[in-house]
Order: C-alpha cells, then sequence, then structure tokens
C-alpha cells in the first residue's frame, strides 16, 4: 500500500520493451494453452467475446450487461466514468485535481458508514474536526487510514447468518501525522503523547453494525466494540515462538513512558500490531490481520546495524530496517521502536495475526507458521477433503508469493477443533516457470537451495535441531525464499480464492501484482542466494510471470492447483489482466496499454491493481493503489476505483470512483449480497497541518446538507472511511 508515510514504487526510471505473455504462450504446447484460451486471455477466446481484440474495439459500442456463465452470475450495470482532472474541469472544478467525491454506478446508493474518529464502544467521543483528541479518546474511535476489512454476521433469529447485525473488523494502515495533531508531527515539539496517540490510530477496529430500518449504523455502546494497537498484548505462536530472536526487551507501557523493566520477553509474548494492511478470514470465523509496512515504524537517532556480515544487519538489511524509517517519530520518545534499544523488536512484526471477533478478552494471537514478511492478505481455501490453506503476498517490488498448508483437516462441526490449525503446517514459496507451470517450494529444513545444500546446512539457518532450524526460516522467510530461487514478483498484494459455485470446481487462486519500476532496467540484479540484497533494490530482467520493464500499471496473475487439492506442489498459471492506459501517450506504447477487456475499449481501464476479492457469488473485485489525482502517468485513467470483472472471459466494469488522492481498498458484503462496505483510504494525501483540507476534504464535502437521515459530518479534516453501498432496488450487488 502506498500512503505518505509508506516507501513510493510508482516512479518511472525508464521505458523498454519486453516480451509479451502472447509471446510467452506461443512457445508452449497446445495442452498448456488451453487454460489460456479458456481464461479470456487468447485471441479465440476475445473474438468470441464478441471481436474484442488486445488492440481495441471501437468506442462508439453501447456496453451490455455481463451474462451468467460457469461459476459467474453476471455483471449488470454499466460502467461509471473514470474520475480524471478532465472531468473534474467539466464539472466546474480545477485542473489540479479530480472530482472528490466517490461515484457509484446510477440505481445504487453510497453513505459513510464510519469515518476515523466516529466512536466504536462504551465511552467513545465524537469526532471533533480539529485533531484535538487525545490518545486515550482515539483508543475508543475508529482508527485512521483504514484498510482490509470483514463482515462476521450474528446468527439471525432463523437460525442462519444475520444480513442486518454483525461485527465488523477494519484495519488500519497507518497514520498521517500533519493530519493526526492539530500542529502536526513537528508543531510545538515531538512527544510521547504524540507517540501515543499515533500507536492508538493503528491496527484494528472492531465494531458492531446494524441496519435498522434499512440505515446502517454502529453501536456505538456494543460489547464487542474495541480497538487493537500498537500496544496491545498479544500471544505468539507457532514454530518460532520462543526462539532468541524473538525475545525482546520488556517495557511497562504507560501512558507517559515506555518504561524498560531490566528484562527480556519470553518469545511468547508481544505488544501491539501495526501496519495492517489487507487481510483474511479463517473458515472456523476467525480474522486475520497481516503486518505490511512495519519496518518504517521503526529508526533510531544513531546508525542502524544493516551490514551484511552480522545476524541482526542482515535481518535489518534484507526486511528495510533502517534509523529514518518513514519518518515516524516513536522511537523518539517510545525506546521500545529504537532498533538499537531494542534489536530484537522488530522481529515481533510482520506476521499474521489472528483475532476472534465475538471474544473481546481474547488476545490476539501472532501466527508465526504463516511466515514473517510484508504481508499483504492471507485467504483461505478448504478443498474437498478438507486440507485448508492459506495463500499470502509478500508486497514489496522483488519479493514473492506464498501458501501456508496446514498439518491437520479443517473440521467443520467443531470450530474448537481448528483453534491450532495455524500452527502446524509447511509454509511454500512459489516459483513460475515459463512454460505456465509452476512449483511450490517447502521451506523446511530438508528443501535443497540453489546451492545443493539443504537449508538446514545454510548459514542463516543453522541451528541444533530441526525446530530451531525451521524457527530461523519462518523469522528469515525472505532469506530462505532467497535461497530456493523463488521467482521475484512486481508487489505481490491481495490473494483472492475463487469461489466453487455453479459448477466451477478449480482451486483457482488471483494476485495483484501493483507496479515495479525497477523491472526490466539496469543494470540487472536478483535478490542474492545469501539473503543479503537490500529490500526492494534489486532490478530483475523480465520474465514469463512479470513480463514488462517498468511496470508502472501492474498486472494480476492466477494459477490453478493440480488435481485442484491445495496440498498440490505444482501448479499452472496465466496472467488474467495486464493493466494499462489504452490512449498512452507513451513512446513504447505497447508496453503500456494493457489488455483490459471492457466495452467500449478503453471505458473500464485501470493501473496499480491492489485489493482483489472474490464475493461469495463469484464476482471478482479489483481496487487500485497509484497517486490517485490523476496527474502523470494516471492523466487518463483518473483517481483510484474500484471494478468488478468476470473471471471466465476477463470482461471488466468500473463500479466506483474514489476522492482525491485517495486509495481505494477494503471490500466486504453481508452474507445476502445487498450491503457491501467499501474503504476508502488516506482522501487528500499530503496535505499539511497549516492546511489539512488542501488536497480534499472529503467525506464532509459529499454530505454537507441533512439528506436521506444523514447529518452532516463534522468539517475540519479529510478522513478515511467505510463507506455503505446498497442497490436502490434492494438487489445484490453487482447484479
Amino acid at each position: 500500500m502506498k500512503g505518505a508515510s509508506h516507501p513510493t514504487n510508482d516512479v518511472t526510471l525508464a521505458e523498454s520493451a519486453s516480451p509479451s505473455i502472447l509471446d510467452v504462450i506461443a512457445h508452449v504446447d497446445t495442452s498448456r494453452r488451453q487454460f489460456i484460451v479458456k481464461s479470456g486471455m487468447g485471441a479465440t477466446a476475445l473474438a468470441s467475446a464478441g471481436g474484442l481484440t488486445l488492440g481495441g474495439l471501437v468506442s462508439s459500442v453501447q456496453a451490455a450487461p455481463v451474462p451468467a456463465s460457469v461459476g459467474f452470475p453476471g455483471i449488470g450495470f454499466e460502467s461509471v466514468p473514470a474520475n480524471t482532472r478532465a472531468a473534474n474541469v467539466a464539472q466546474g472544478g480545477v485542473a489540479t485535481s479530480v472530482i472528490d467525491r466517490i461515484t457509484v454506478p446510477a440505481g445504487y446508493s453510497a453513505q459513510v458508514f464510519v469515518a476515523w474518529g466516529d466512536p466504536i464502544m462504551p465511552g467513545g467521543t465524537a469526532f471533533a474536526g480539529d485533531a484535538r483528541e487525545t490518545a486515550a479518546q482515539q483508543l475508543k474511535q475508529f482508527g485512521m487510514h483504514n484498510d482490509g476489512m470483514h463482515f462476521f454476521p450474528f446468527t439471525g433469529a432463523n437460525g442462519l447468518p444475520s444480513s442486518d447485525r454483525g461485527v465488523l473488523c477494519v484495519n488500519n494502515e497507518y497514520t498521517h501525522e500533519e493530519v493526526l495533531f492539530p500542529d502536526g508531527q513537528v508543531g510545538t515539539g515531538y512527544s510521547i503523547a504524540k507517540t501515543r496517540k499515533s500507536q492508538a490510530a493503528h491496527g484494528v477496529s472492531v465494531l458492531e453494525a446494524r441496519r435498522v430500518n434499512g440505515k446502517w449504523s454502529v453501536v456505538k455502546n456494543s460489547p464487542y466494540g474495541r480497538r487493537i494497537t500498537a500496544n496491545t498484548k498479544a500471544r505468539v505462536s507457532g514454530p518460532a515462538a520462543g526462539h532468541p530472536l524473538m525475545r525482546s526487551k520488556e517495557f511497562t507501557i504507560t501512558d507517559g513512558a515506555s518504561v524498560p523493566t531490566g528484562r527480556m520477553l519470553d518469545g511468547f509474548t508481544a505488544y501491539g500490531t501495526i501496519n495492517n494492511c489487507a487481510h483474511g478470514i479463517t473458515p472456523w470465523g476467525t480474522y486475520l490481520t497481516c503486518e505490511e509496512n512495519w519496518n518504517g515504524n521503526f529508526g533510531s537517532t544513531t546508525a542502524v546495524d544493516t551490514s551484511a556480515t552480522t545476524e541482526i544487519g542482515k535481518l535489518n538489511r534484507r526486511y528495510g530496517v533502517s534509523a529514518a524509517g518513514f519518518g515516524y517519530r516513536w522511537h523518539e520518545t517510545d525506546p521500545r521502536f529504537d532498533v538499537n534499544t531494542n534489536p530484537n523488536e522488530p522481529h515481533l512484526f510482520g506476521w499474521v495475526v489472528e483475532i476472534d471477533p465475538f471474544n473481546p478478552t481474547a488476545a490476539p494471537v501472532k501466527r508465526t507458521g504463516l511466515g514473517r514478511f510484508k504481508h499483504e492478505s492471507a485467504q483461505y481455501v478448504v478443498d474437498a477433503d478438507n486440507n485448508v490453506a492459506f495463500y499470502m503476498g509478500d508486497d514489496e517490488r522483488n519479493e514473492y508469493i506464498y501458501k501456508f498448508v496446514c498439518a491437520g483437516k479443517f473440521n467443520p462441526t467443531n470450530k474448537a477443533a481448528n483453534r491450532d490449525l495455524l500452527d502446524s503446517g509447511t509454509l511454500y514459496v512459489a516459483r513460475f516457470d515459463s512454460d505456465l507451470n509452476g512449483q511450490w517450494l517447502a521451506l523446511t529444513p530438508d528443501t535443497l537451495g540453489v546451492d545443493g545444500k539443504a537449508l538446514r546446512d545454510n548459514p542463516n539457518f543453522a541451528g541444533a535441531s530441526d525446530a530451531e532450524v525451521q524457527a530461523k526460516i519462518l523469522i528469515k522467510t525472505r532469506m530462505a525464499a532467497d535461497a530456493v530461487g523463488a521467482t521475484m514478483m512486481d508487489r505481490p498484494e491481495w490473494t483472492g480464492a475463487r469461489p466453487r459455485i455453479n459448477g466451477f470446481q478449480e482451486v483457482e487462486v488471483y494476485c495483484t501484482l501493483t507496479n515495479n519500476n525497477r523491472r526490466g532496467t539496469n543494470t540487472a540484479s536478483a535478490n542474492a542466494a545469501d539473503g543479503s540484497t537490500a529490500a526492494a533494490s534489486a532490478r530483475p530482467p523480465v520474465d514469463a510471470a512479470n513480463p514488462r520493464a517498468d511496470n508502472v500499471y501492474g498486472h494480476i496473475i492466477r494459477w490453478r492447483e493440480a488435481g485442484r487439492t491445495v496440498r498440490a506442489t505444482r501448479f499452472n498459471w496465466d496472467l488474467f489482466a495486464q493493466a494499462g492506459d489504452t490512449q498512452t501517450t507513451k513512446s513504447n506504447a505497447a508496453n503500456y496499454v494493457g489488455n483490459i477487456v471492457d466495452t467500449p475499449n478503453g471505458s473500464a481501464d485501470y493501473g496499480a491493481p491492489d485489493g482483489l476479492w472474490f464475493d461469495p457469488f463469484g464476482r471478482l473485485w479489483v481496487q487500485t493503489d497509484q497517486i490517485g489525482d490523476g496527474s502523470g502517468d494516471f492523466a487518463h485513467i483518473g483517481g483510484n476505483m474500484m471494478v468488478c470483472c468476470d473471471p471466465n472471459t476477463g470482461e471488466t466494469r468500473r463500479f466506483l470512483t474514489g476522492p482525491n488522492k485517495c486509495e481505494v481498498t477494503g471490500v466486504t458484503m453481508t452474507p445476502d449480497g445487498k450491503t457491501m462496505f467499501v474503504g476508502v483510504q488516506h482522501p487528500g494525501e499530503d496535505s499539511t497541518a497549516a492546511n489539512p483540507t488542501q488536497f480534499s476534504n472529503w467525506p464532509q464535502n459529499q454530505w454537507t446538507v441533512e439528506a436521506d437521515g444523514v447529518t452532516p459530518l463534522p468539517a475540519g479534516r479529510p478522513r478515511s472511511s467505510v463507506v455503505v453501498i446498497t442497490k436502490d432496488d434492494g438487489g445484490v450487488i453487482g447484479s
């Protein structure tokens, strides 16, 4: 995810020709091409879709509903226009931004459901609008910069899942300090009070959502409402728990200080979860929050060891831990986040954290079996034999795609029997071969690296026992993936598994690859097999799975497990879509146009795919994360958006556009599919404390008057929010 406190990955370095996926397809045998053709990537399938080609379709074609097909119920709306600067001017706006509002198709309505600063639990106070809230008040309010989310329904009176009441779990990824504090991050001086408020705005917001007389609202006094923040006590479990690298210094954490006790934690206890980006759920009904750019919250006032010669230095180097971080100043007032004072603390982050949405007293659990990296999401599949796997991306340039296969089987009749399934299993990393086959490489002590030696004999993972070796493999997951020769990918983000419904039987998983401005640029380099490469520093050449140099717009990859089982170690794959700009004026335009299937051609162009989610009915929803103001490479595409896709043909429609400088991220539905919750993150990003509404005043500016029972929102600051969307005829979203 991009943000003011995150590294950017969208600067163009060079333009270069590169082989297209169609060139790759031309060199594989007919049986291997069949998956591609059936999926809509081949010329035959494109022609059968009404004469569509990668070159385009005349713009005068009138869009018609996308019909139902195997495993897919169709798309019943027409694309909304792109939110461009030109569109803003046409509406009387200015050419320096896109339209500062959300837009949904005709026949749909959208309202803000919850926004940063809204009370979500007993004792919570209303959002003031001038950032005067204290850390204690923020602890009872909805957190900042929401991301992944899921709606967990209560059981209704009929014994079925309710579509009127549930617990909504929402990630709060990061904070914009210039908006969070009245005087910004510097102001009259940086203090522990500012650190605590920033920490309180991170993490996860858990709230009760209820619909009464057709109107959704937060139950502000609900016993289910709670905040999980950067200081919440958590349990560490799985193979890496208790390892010496997981034993950080113990602190007494109060509102006014973090005071060292002089003792070390035991490696089974951690405090806090941060940079909670995308998410997942389990089939047994718990929430998984994924720690992504956690490295940026650490820093130091002195030089940090990032050498390739010490264990700590190599870990810091490979995971991007530095003295400067992303500009947060927590380490100045909270020694727990000073890398030199507390060098093992970073190892307690980068995990998938399990939360029970219906048990407010249960501690979050950091599940080390799923590996440590910049987790973007963790989407599960249960196969026909009740084997269960979780698919994950590591969101940084040149990183990898993983899956974790539980050792035990899912028990659908006994929730308690599944409680520790995530603690035992095998973590794999993906290798995508040029013949459109792929292999899952197990990250275990006896797996051979590219040097021909077992990982247990690799100095990075050496230990007195295989249990210790496995713990090190999981703590140093990126280095293990380097060692076995996994395929470096263009920022693997959200994963999504296609529902096996209405005749569709495959285990088919998708992953967004947002962009990579280093791909195919000079001088070519790869992540070193010894794990010594600094994070995001390599410049890999193009390959079959990442076929574009200077990959500004990104793409979506998908694969099918051999034998329709998640335990497979082989798969076949293709590219579902290469995002791009049909109207690009860049030289070597073929590298940037993409091959999005839409009618008319160019009507659903998008770039930087990020969020990705299949609804229970089989529609694929894709959300984007780019600069968001319609500038530069996105002048024609406009601001960020959410599109809906047919997984069979690739046909795509633009469903929602967001306000200026926002990211559209996070989506979930009620069980009946008639209410959708969508996240809008960091509207007006990059504004200053002196002028917090410099780029956006959303959502207040979209709901300024009493209308439809909605109370006007407080002014003063742009606010990340969750929007609730319904269809005016009461139907299923997307139909």
